[in-house]
């Protein structure tokens, strides 16, 4: 029979596209055994931007999260999220650090860590990926998937046989803006399962409203895993929903191996969440809607909305068609990165920087600078020359890679920082990828505690 499996993306992708993160453990907590006896593939619950929200705006340590949804579901694969040489963060990091923060991701639970770089720059790739199979968890090595000149189906096919030989399990198809055609998706999956004998996971999500139709043609060309999110958290920026594919896709005879009734169970316990998150604001409608200017443009629905914010607070909104139609010039001249974190930023806001400026390029941000210099790795066409000198003036670009010219002693030296303020390497891995952020955490979780302790010494007296 065939044979067509689901990765669940409720506890990560799902509620970052439409709630930005903020599902806390306590809400999901009570729905993870069920989750767990569901049948998923895997269960992406962590990565992505899950870190630094659960340090920055939950109050939650995110590996303890972590242990928790892992002693919690025991049957599932559980998946992360990593942007390779960026970890979790928006910066390189030394090749110690990724390795470390590896190791202690599948040591506190992590079956699978899908890799992928904002470049497709494979040498951002390798450290992660080596140290993912090292530890004994399946590396999935992603595509960053994007429109243009540059990005044909053979350079994307020479990527797939490079991830191949560093030893990934499968290969990801991550279309983050939702850009992908049915036709792209058929064409470009049936050159992969020609390339190398290796699984196929298709991640995309609703935002042009292809999101259903691209994943038939996937299937149909041989893809073995789909990206799916329970239907309260489903559509709008998030991915299709669970129940409506496998609906479909056991009727056309494949097997899927989930219960559809714990898929009803499920369903039924997001939904109040999901009115929660309405009533309060949290759920934006704007998130739901289908916009198709990201075919026009190749702009993620997320990166829109920060155009929009950024225009906005300058109360310069009158520019946002101008900031529209700015940005895939900024993009090209920046040798066509594929828009996702963090070249998605850096792209948005010089198209903003340069239509309120009156003159390209006459502000430029640290970021882009550093892109420029080759921080960010290497670019999938040249930076357009005039603009790189205009940028850099007299600096010289990086030759090889940035991530051999960091310091080697950044975990020793935070760690001596931190004192005892750090109890394990996973907090001080936490300090190396957000500082500010993990110090506000750690002084609160020891204010907590010790207001516990106050309150149990009275209450025994």
């Amino acid at each position: 029979m065939k044979k067509v499996q689901f990765t669940e993306t409720i506890l990560r992708d799902a509620n970052q596209s439409l709630v930005a993160t903020r599902l806390g453990y306590s809400q999901f907590e009570p729905i993870l055994k069920t989750i767990d006896q569901a049948g998923f593939y895997s269960v992406e619950c962590w990565g992505g931007a899950t870190f630094d929200v659960c340090l920055r705006f939950l109050n939650e340590d995110p590996w303890e999260r972590l242990r928790k949804i892992r002693a919690a579901m025991p049957n599932t694969k559980l998946q992360m999220l990593l942007r390779g040489q960026n970890i979790l963060g928006y910066k390189h990091y030394s090749d110690d650090i990724v390795r470390r923060f590896v190791r202690a991701s599948v040591r506190n639970g992590i079956d699978i860590i899908r890799i992928f770089d904002a470049l497709n720059d494979v040498n951002n790739l390798k450290v992660a990926v080596e140290e993912t199979v090292k530890s004994g968890a399946i590396a999935s090595g992603a595509i960053s998937y994007t429109t243009s000149p540059v990005h044909t189906l053979k350079k994307y096919v020479e990527m797939v046989k490079e991830l191949k030989q560093m030893g990934v399990s499968t290969i990801c198809i991550k279309d983050m803006a939702g850009i992908m055609s049915p036709k792209e998706a058929y064409d470009l999956i049936s050159a992969i399962k020609d390339a190398v004998d290796l699984p196929v996971v298709v991640h995309t999500h609703c935002t042009t409203g292809l999101a259903f139709m691209t994943y038939m043609k996937s299937v149909e060309a041989g893809a073995d895993v789909i990206d799916t999110a329970i239907s309260p958290f489903s559509g709008g920026t998030s991915q299709p929903a669970t129940e409506t594919l496998e609906y479909v896709f056991r009727q056309y005879g494949y097997e899927t191996g989930l219960n559809t009734e714990k898929l009803h169970e499920m369903a039924n316990f997001f939904k109040p969440i999901r009115a929660e998150f309405l009533a309060s604001g949290g759920l934006n409608p704007i998130s739901m809607a289908t916009d198709t200017q990201c075919l026009t443009y190749q702009i993620p629905g997320g990166m829109l909305s920060n155009l929009l914010s950024q225009l906005k607070s300058l109360n310069k909104l009158d520019k946002f068609d101008e900031a529209l139609l700015e940005t895939p010039r900024v993009r090209a001249d920046m040798g066509y990165p594929p828009l996702v974190t963090p070249t998605s930023q850096l792209i948005g806001t010089q198209a903003v920087q340069n239509v309120l400026a009156g003159e390209r390029y006459k502000n430029v941000g640290a970021e882009l600078k550093a892109y420029c210099r080759g921080e960010y790795g290497r670019t999938p066409a040249p930076i357009n020359p005039e603009v790189q000198a205009k940028i850099l003036g007299d600096e010289k670009p990086i030759k090889g890679r940035y991530a051999d010219t960091l310091p080697k002693d950044v975990f020793e030296k935070a760690q001596a920082e931190l004192g005892d303020t750090a109890r394990c390497e996973e907090d001080v891995l936490s300090y190396i990828s957000f500082p500010p952020v993990a110090e506000k955490f750690f002084a609160a979780r020891k204010e907590q505690e010790e207001k516990k302790v106050k309150y149990s010494i009275v209450s025994v007296d």
